[in-house]
């Protein structure tokens, strides 16, 4: 398995709203994506876009704004311990789904649930934090357009 670009840091929050003119307002974002929901996962999505090195908007790391669908989301009780919201996980790109979850599997880290398709429509997994120095780990199959 190979290690991919750091595809984007999912920020928990209370509110999309608030966020993104946070990010508008405080960060200068200049690109945010329409928010929508992740019934499947509980939750509401959007994406910050951010520069590349060049400068070039939107070809960047992202931030996936992460904001609780429901009573039953996953993300209420990491709020619940950190009630102004903060980073939730970092997602790595790989090549091949399959592989990689064969390589983590072999070096015994524990993964959280099935493989499904994620807020970029690709296949994504889990990795607990207490195997990958203390930071939800998402894996997730590289987007074709890259």
């Amino acid at each position: 398995m190979k290690l991919g670009r750091l595809n984007h840091i999912g920020v928990a929050t209370r509110s999309i709203a608030d966020s993104v003119a946070y990010y508008r307002e405080t960060m200068g974002a200049e690109q945010v994506t329409q928010p929508f929901d992740l019934p499947a996962q509980g939750v509401k999505v959007c994406f910050v876009d951010t520069p590349d090195a060049v400068g070039e908007v939107g070809k960047g790391t992202q931030i996936e704004l992460i904001e609780p669908l429901g009573e039953d989301s996953p993300i209420r009780g990491f709020l619940a311990k950190n009630p102004a919201g903060g980073q939730h996980h970092v997602c790595y790109e790989v090549t091949d789904i399959a592989e990689a979850r064969a390589w983590f599997e072999g070096l015994g880290k524990r993964i959280l649930g099935p493989t499904r398709v994620g807020a970029h429509g690709t296949p994504i997994f889990f990795l607990h934090p207490k195997d990958m120095m203390g930071q939800l780990t998402e894996i997730m199959e590289t987007p074709r357009e890259h």
